[in-house]
């Protein structure tokens, strides 16, 4: 079970890791790139030659002129020509959806560097339908009035997983933090996203608390494991074979731990990204019937009156989701280390120690740093699912200490 309870926290770092380097690697693509093209050209090319109908269509222009490029922010039009091969001809697209656009800026690429520019807001409305694209914009360059394409591109229907993805999963926890906005008090945002993650993970209980209380029930045999490592040291299929028998004998699952927690995944990340994105005007075709009418720009972003959840939160709310992690992991390793303290077993105990100090740390340290890079929004959302698993780890840790009269007797006999 050891090699189950490894694969799982690496699983859980990875998907961790991967979120905060996929927002860091998008963040900073990058104003500093540089790439190879003619001197004193402009490069202008989509980011992929292909795009899936629900994807978030970026382009990257590339200045090697020797002066600055600056193009007119067009807020809340999409930024740049938009052309669609429609009936043999190149016919513009174009959209203007209900934004805030007090704090936009113009779009300056300088001499040598790259800009990157996404159509989060306008991707659905715009690039909705599968074909053929282009798009374009004018600008002047050595008082030379000129106008640049991309590259054609396509836009073709999402995968299956995609589809299944959203539908089952995304569309319906969105239309739930919509809705819980429209019935909040002033249409508060920050009061929707802690409804909609308490009633999530509610949903969730019954998987996250058999995976709970199965990893205890292993935690419990953890000595008895140790001894048959120790008594067939080297031979592993062995090992194997009376680990095997030792879980059918408790009436273990060696996955008891491990596919609730699995199960917990779709909806948790769907979630995050519900919460993310959840304000952005292009995802309305995702609103069901009884929503249509109802305008995200009623709904309320400053939580409690002190907390833009649109905005990044670089201090007290990173700290305060770092110190809730830390808090969940020492409960959560609160049992093992209890069942192994009192055992001589130095070279295991030592290792899973050393791995258990490290998620203890560790984890907290790069919750706070995703916190920190996030809008706050999500840090809301990462913290009162946090708090909800505290007092759930409390309870298991709680009830563990009761006998369960169903639980096989599991006695530890030195030799």
């Amino acid at each position: 079970m050891d090699k189950f309870n490894k694969i799982l926290k690496n699983v859980l770092i990875f998907l961790i890791i991967f979120l905060i380097v996929n927002y860091i690697a998008q963040s900073c693509q990058s104003n500093n790139t540089q790439i190879n093209t003619n001197p004193g050209s402009i490069t202008f090319t989509s980011t992929s030659n292909e795009f899936s109908r629900r994807e978030d269509v970026s382009v990257n222009i590339f200045n090697d002129s020797k002066e600055t490029i600056t193009l007119p922010n067009e807020c809340p039009g999409e930024p740049f020509e938009v052309y669609r091969f429609e009936n043999n001809s190149w016919l513009q697209k174009t959209i203007t959806p209900k934004l805030d656009c007090k704090n936009t800026a113009e779009l300056k690429v300088e001499a040598g560097k790259e800009l990157k520019v996404a159509y989060t807001n306008w991707s659905n409305g715009l690039f909705g339908e599968m074909g053929r694209y282009k798009i374009s914009f004018a600008t002047t360059i050595n008082k030379k009035p000129i106008t640049i394409s991309t590259n054609e591109f396509t836009v073709v229907k999402e995968g299956i997983f995609r589809q299944l993805f959203t539908g089952l999963f995304y569309r319906p926890i969105y239309n739930g933090l919509i809705f819980l906005a429209s019935i909040a008090p002033h249409h508060d945002l920050g009061i929707a996203i802690i409804l909609l993650t308490i009633l999530i993970r509610t949903i969730l209980l019954v998987p996250s608390q058999k995976s709970m209380k199965s990893q205890r029930r292993m935690q419990e045999l953890q000595p008895r494991l140790n001894k048959i490592k120790e008594q067939h040291k080297g031979d592993q299929q062995k090992i194997a074979s009376e680990t095997m028998a030792l879980w059918k004998e408790a009436k273990i699952s060696p996955f008891g731990s491990c596919l609730p927690i699995l199960m917990q995944f779709p909806f948790l990340i769907a979630l995050f990204y519900v919460i993310q994105n959840g304000l952005n005007p292009d995802n309305t075709y995702l609103l069901y019937a009884q929503y249509e009418n109802f305008s995200l720009s009623d709904i309320n972003t400053n939580f409690l009156g002190i907390l833009d959840l649109t905005a990044i939160n670089f201090y007290v709310l990173p700290v305060i989701i770092g110190g809730l992690q830390f808090i969940q992991m020492k409960l959560s390793f609160a049992k093992k280390q209890q069942a192994e303290g009192a055992k001589n077993v130095p070279e295991t105990k030592n290792e899973m120690a050393m791995a258990n100090s490290m998620m203890t740390y560790v984890m907290p340290v790069m919750i706070a740093v995703f916190t920190a890079t996030l809008p706050a929004g999500v840090g809301i959302y990462w913290g009162t699912s946090t708090l909800y698993g505290i007092i759930q780890q409390l309870f298991v840790n709680k009830g563990g200490k009761k006998k369960d009269p169903n639980e096989p007797t599991v006695k530890v006999i030195n030799s």
